[in-house]
């Protein structure tokens, strides 16, 4: 049973969330701090999330705020969700990137909000069918989170028989898994593909340097318009003029930024497109292409 909030009481919840990771929750979402906090009332022995709120208005909640961040913005996340963004990766964005870069170039993919690390492995899996064509150009594919705990478990690469059966392809799971008992764990050679950092979406992203490919799907959905437009536009500013970036099915920068555009007949990839473009260059973007 859904418990009954005051407005004070769920604005707690509410500009918490906003603040620290931009999620935006209405009052009909109570039932989900229920199902989300109900781990949290649990160690911290709050008999409700009146309890909790209180506790987090407290001058050293510091802590608490941080698990009550993460718990309610992990997301589900699994590999080669929605296929279409990866087989456009594979047939499209990869070998244009390679005709496009001279030996010895670095190229950078990111996936943004990487959760448990399923996309940011996913994407490792499709550069390795590249080795051959790649030559000495090298590839650094950075999964971020503001999860901590998500980061330390994609870090690990261990995937229950539930997680693995979820759209990931058989062939790829015998060449690119190792059964540890009851669970999967990825390759070394995948796991070493990929860096993970923890950073929040809201944040400065110059630190992180420049991206070729920007894998932000799933993620714009639970902003608030203003929040979209940020992010956005200080993702365009992080990628060269011939950059792409993924959204999710559901999302889009339509009537957001004009700093993207939609590719023709392809749904969910976004290139550069305006003042973006004519402020950028390939040749200036190849500076500060390492993590800070």
């Amino acid at each position: 049973m859904t418990q009954m909030l005051s407005a004070a009481t769920f604005e707690t919840f509410a500009a918490l969330l906003k603040k620290r990771s931009g999620l935006v929750i209405g009052p009909d979402k109570i039932y989900l701090l229920e199902t989300r906090l109900a781990p949290i009332l649990k160690q911290e022995k709050l008999r409700d999330l009146i309890a909790l709120a209180d506790r987090l208005r407290s001058s050293n909640a510091e802590p608490l705020i941080r698990q009550v961040v993460e718990a309610m913005t992990t997301n589900e996340s699994f590999f080669f969700r929605d296929d279409k963004p990866f087989q456009h990766f594979r047939s499209q964005a990869l070998p244009r990137l390679i005709a496009a870069r001279p030996p010895g170039a670095l190229f950078r993919v990111w996936s943004a909000a990487s959760s448990s690390g399923q996309e940011a492995y996913s994407i490792a899996m499709v550069v390795s069918e590249f080795r051959p064509s790649l030559g000495d150009r090298r590839v650094e594919i950075i999964g971020t989170d503001l999860a901590r705990e998500q980061v330390a478990r994609a870090r690990e690469g261990i995937y229950t028989q539930f997680e693995v059966q979820r759209g990931l392809p058989i062939q790829m799971l015998m060449r690119h898994f190792r059964k540890e008992e009851s669970n999967w764990r990825i390759s070394e050679a995948i796991r070493g593909m990929v860096q993970y950092r923890e950073w929040n979406l809201l944040s400065d992203l110059r630190p992180l340097g420049q991206f070729d490919v920007v894998f932000c799907r799933n993620v714009l959905i639970y902003f608030d318009q203003a929040t979209k437009t940020k992010v956005l536009e200080a993702v365009a500013r992080q990628m060269p003029a011939d950059g792409l970036l993924y959204l999710g099915g559901a999302e889009t920068v339509l009537g957001i930024t004009s700093c993207f555009a939609p590719l023709p007949s392809e749904r969910g990839v976004y290139g550069l497109a305006g003042a973006a473009t004519a402020a950028k260059s390939v040749g200036d973007t190849r500076t500060a292409r390492s993590l800070a």
